[in-house]
């Protein structure tokens, strides 16, 4: 399963450390991704490959919740599906 992972909030170092680092635990590809800083305001969008991961979708989501709270950004996970045209 694929995803789309959003990060947003006040800039400060280390949200993209903290992000990937999850990713890299729980095995979980980054296919791409970008990151923008627009004035103080922290942007990232990243497209994941969660096949070999060992947590499934409702965990990460969880998982990067808490995160996000650690943080203080929002951070949204979104299969990819949602944004396919059918």
């Amino acid at each position: 399963m694929r995803a789309v992972v959003t990060v947003v909030g006040k800039d400060k170092t280390g949200i993209i450390a903290r992000v990937s680092g999850l990713f890299y635990e729980k095995n979980i590809n980054i296919l791409d991704i970008s990151q923008k800083l627009m004035q103080n305001l922290f942007t990232m969008i990243a497209l994941v490959d969660m096949e070999n991961s060992s947590i499934d979708f409702d965990a990460l989501t969880k998982e990067l919740e808490k995160v996000g709270e650690e943080l203080g950004v929002a951070i949204r996970v979104l299969p990819e599906e949602m944004f396919k045209n059918e």
